[in-house]
């Protein structure tokens, strides 16, 4: 347990921690490089000359291919619209698949994007084999399909493909989909909404589902889709050549979610956090949190910043080399941090997809260290916003009232008298609030006067902590009234009295006391807030 939870404990309704996305790239092992492209097309399929009509009847063929699929499984395929996002296009027929409990391609979008392909060209010189060519990788813009596919195992998932060698394929899987399976075959109620998981009947459950993602059945679900959708090569193609997909991890990210029983904590810490991580987090922070230290030879940005999404919520964010930690509140239900890499070589990890529980534990050690962090600049008593709140001037409509001083001995004694007064169920007439605090500190009418009282009264009305009975001038103190009259008097008689009166202040005798449980718990209870006072003393 880090120590982020520990401190909010009482606060938190669970934790959990998981890999929220994954970026993967999958590489034919057979076709990555130009010479053996070369001898693909020499030695297996007997061409003589590779030539840029060989490649593009590669890609007609595989282009012809995806439009027969779809046309025969009645699956919508388009280009995508220019400023829509993909995810949010599609989002209907994904919501289609759920209600019918049905699994596979739901819909195909086209786009042109950039991508690794190869370039034919002629020798600049004669050569002696005249059906030499020179093949060199190059970047090219030409057509890429999105395949979106609702798997049995891993859920939403997106599966881009190239439609040119060496048909280069990504896929975007996300951790909370894979969990969100694994609860729903176990049986496991739960809440969800967007990425995150707000509600759940077992919460060990739900962490032991996110653990279970492993290399094995992520690799066992992409060469099932790969083969399914991929380009397609013939039996003697695939024996020859001893074509295989590596797959490779090229960006991954992995959260820790805080999800709070109330709303009110959460932007308060996350507010709170911005300001001492804009403070404290300075370049030596960053790089103990990631498990290095500064030094010359470190390369990359050490830094941070608070980004504002154009109509989205605040994220703060601490740069390392080509990751990040990120820090945001979503809903107004929970507090994620998330640690993004582009690069793992930043952690000295390699990127192959079966060291994927490597990386788990280095991130989840990452995270730890800045959830312990911010505990500790957290967890200071320094930070009193209630009395703060309550000094400052408030307006109720077109009514303004004063603040109201924790060293006001007006308000002191009337909190005190509103407070013991439990035998007044109807409430406080003004004249019995008057007549009472007069008599219990020995005041004069002139000294404290009733106009004073009802000052007081309007005062303490309009910041909500006094109430009237019904319609009749009769008050009590609300619910938060009690509450800052016990706060306020505490501060009065058992810490702002102990130390400007402490030549005066007078102790029980610990021989006197008696033997009841009631008076033991007392005086530990004495003893703690009189080491408490002891310590402020000094």
């Amino acid at each position: 347990m880090d120590l982020f939870t520990q401190l909010f404990g009482s606060l938190l309704a669970f934790v959990y921690h998981c890999f929220d996305r994954i970026v993967i790239y999958g590489y034919l092992s057979g076709l990555s490089r130009p010479e053996r492209v070369v001898n693909f097309f020499h030695q297996v399929v007997g061409v003589p000359m590779v030539s840029r009509e060989i490649l593009s009847q590669r890609t007609a063929d595989y282009q012809n291919w995806v439009e027969a699929f779809a046309r025969n499984h009645r699956i919508p395929i388009e280009w995508a619209e220019k400023g829509v996002r993909k995810e949010d296009h599609v989002l209907p027929w994904q919501r289609r698949m759920v209600r019918a409990e049905s699994y596979g391609v739901y819909y195909i979008l086209k786009s042109m994007e950039q991508g690794p392909t190869f370039r034919v060209t002629v020798p600049k010189y004669p050569t002696k084999d005249a059906n030499y060519r020179i093949l060199a990788r190059q970047r090219s813009r030409f057509t890429h399909y999105y395949f979106y596919i609702r798997d049995e195992t891993l859920g939403p998932m997106v599966m881009r493909i190239a439609s040119f060698l060496p048909f280069q394929t990504t896929y975007y899987l996300n951790g909370h989909s894979f969990i969100e399976q694994e609860l729903n075959r176990a049986g496991i109620g739960f809440r969800k909404t967007d990425n995150a998981f707000l509600a759940v009947d077992d919460v060990a459950a739900l962490q032991a589902a996110a653990d279970r993602l492993s290399p094995e059945i992520i690799r066992q679900r992409l060469d099932y889709w790969t083969l399914i959708l991929g380009p397609k090569f013939s039996a003697k193609e695939r024996t020859r050549l001893n074509l295989s997909r590596f797959y490779a991890i090229a960006q991954i990210e992995y959260c820790r979610n805080f999800i709070f029983k109330r709303h009110f904590p959460i932007h308060k810490l996350f507010e709170r956090s911005c300001e001492l991580g804009l403070w404290r987090l300075t370049g030596d922070k960053i790089a103990a949190i990631f498990g290095t230290r500064v030094n010359r030879r470190l390369r990359g940005k050490l830094a941070t910043v608070i980004d504002r999404v154009e109509h989205g919520h605040h994220v703060f964010r601490a740069y390392f080399k080509h990751a990040f930690l990120k820090q945001y509140e979503k809903f107004a239900t929970y507090l994620r941090n998330e640690l993004v890499s582009n690069n793992l070589a930043d952690f000295h990890l390699r990127k192959g997809l079966d060291h994927l529980n490597a990386v788990r534990q280095r991130f989840l050690t990452i995270t730890d260290r800045f959830a312990s962090f911010q505990a500790q600049w957290l967890n200071v008593h320094v930070d009193f916003p209630l009395l703060q709140r309550l000094a400052l001037p408030i307006t109720v409509g077109t009514v303004r009232y004063p603040g109201i001083k924790l060293h006001d001995p007006r308000l002191i004694r009337l909190l005190e008298v509103l407070l013991h007064g439990g035998s007044h169920i109807g409430g406080w007439s003004v004249k019995q609030i008057h007549q009472t605090v007069i008599s219990t500190f020995h005041l004069s009418d002139r000294r404290y006067a009733i106009n004073q009282l009802r000052y007081d009264l309007r005062k303490l009305k309009g910041h909500g902590l006094l109430q009237r009975d019904g319609s009749r001038y009769a008050y009590r103190l609300s619910p938060k009234g009690v509450q800052v009259a016990l706060l306020f008097l505490f501060f009065h008689k058992r810490l702002c009295g102990p130390l400007a009166n402490s030549r005066f202040h007078h102790r029980p005798a610990a021989s006197h006391q008696p033997h009841s449980k009631l008076e033991t718990a007392y005086h530990r209870a004495d003893k703690a807030i009189q080491h408490i006072v002891d310590l402020l003393a000094a």
